[in-house]
């Protein structure tokens, strides 16, 4: 990993803030990518174009706020899911992490922030899973650091639940439990509007129910992984119905996979428990009934190097949510071997060029 360029786009970007436009508060505006779409051009060996990248992306982006009010130990729970305070959790993190290492931080603050896992779209969760993948890299200067704090500070202002959300109770793989997870009649608005729907939606909780309960710690990792491939699989025939969000269907159970190793046994089942009912609730939220037909689908890349083929693709494509996805992607064909996965990450590209 090219940590010096990682690190001066940290710092390049840590004077904005974690969303852009939307209204006077950033309710319901974009998620600000930068962070994470550096780590994800650093860890895949292109750190000579980070600095070009950020050229064209700082742009979007507008300045973190003025802090308002410190936050203590003492009322961060009224703090929680307040977005004009982001800039006070900010701060808050940084002190926490010049006090104290980032893994003792990481344990306390995880099981406090894993109920409004769909903060920012889910985007809090996966922020902070890229700035673990970094400081796990080596990325453990101030910037790296920083980065784990201007994550975790997004996640808590953007606090948001999943409307009725149910733990694994049954017996299904992810695969099955997710192609009997119902959609929404109403596809229209916001996310937040939709996911509102979820609460009264027959069959929503049974079907969050029916996913496999992991009988021991041990099971998550596995199930967690099979999640991931699940979603990138269905990315590809039913990406269509919304190529951004749907992203979010793996990203984010992706997040909490390469987080896991870094906490106590205990909480692994609960964050199988909530991302799975997040990325369940997008699904659908977001997702079409019908899936295209095969004809209509891309093929995987050829070539002796596939997986290296795609990722070139999508550097020189440049979203930001392409690569992120393709990212993940190739993860899902490095434990498969199944090139749909790869076909995936092709669909996304063809998807955004339209």
């Amino acid at each position: 990993m090219n940590s010096g360029a990682l690190d001066d786009a940290y710092e390049r970007l840590h004077r904005m803030g974690p969303e852009y436009e939307g209204d006077r508060d950033h309710n319901n505006g974009l998620t600000n990518h930068g962070p994470m779409a550096a780590e994800v051009l650093a860890r895949r060996g292109y750190g000579d174009r980070i600095g070009r990248w950020v050229d064209g992306y700082l742009p979007r982006l507008v300045e973190l706020p003025d802090t308002r009010q410190p936050i203590a130990e003492a009322n961060w729970t009224a703090a929680l899911g307040d977005g004009s305070r982001v800039a006070d959790w900010v701060d808050h993190f940084r002190r926490e992490l010049a006090d104290r290492p980032w893994r003792e931080v990481l344990v306390e603050w995880w099981p406090r922030l894993l109920p409004g896992i769909v903060a920012g779209s889910t985007h809090g969760l996966i922020r902070v899973g890229h700035a673990v993948r970094a400081l796990q890299d080596g990325a453990t200067g101030p910037a790296g650091l920083d980065e784990f704090g201007h994550g975790l500070a997004f996640w808590a202002a953007r606090s948001r639940p999943v409307p009725a959300a149910h733990r694994p109770a049954g017996h299904l793989e992810p695969d099955q439990a997710l192609a009997g997870i119902p959609h929404l009649a109403d596809q229209s608005g916001l996310i937040v509007q939709r996911l509102g729907r979820l609460a009264e939606l027959p069959g929503w909780p049974a079907a969050q129910a029916a996913l496999r309960a992991p009988a021991a710690p041990a099971e998550v990792p596995e199930l967690l992984e099979r999640l991931v491939d699940a979603a990138v699989l269905r990315y590809l025939e039913r990406g269509h119905g919304s190529p951004v969000l749907l992203v979010h269907t793996a990203t984010a159970p992706n997040a909490v996979l390469h987080t896991l190793p870094l906490l106590p046994d205990e909480l692994w089942a609960p964050s199988l428990a909530a991302v799975w009912s997040a990325s369940a609730a997008i699904v659908s939220a977001y997702e079409p009934a019908q899936p295209l037909a095969r004809a209509e689908l891309p093929a995987a890349p050829r070539g002796d190097d596939p997986a290296t083929a795609i990722v070139e693709r999508a550097t020189d494509h440049g979203d930001e949510h392409v690569m992120k996805f393709t990212d993940t992607a190739v993860e899902a064909y490095e434990r498969t071997g199944d090139p749909d996965t790869l076909a995936a990450a092709r669909h996304i590209v063809e998807l955004t060029c339209r």
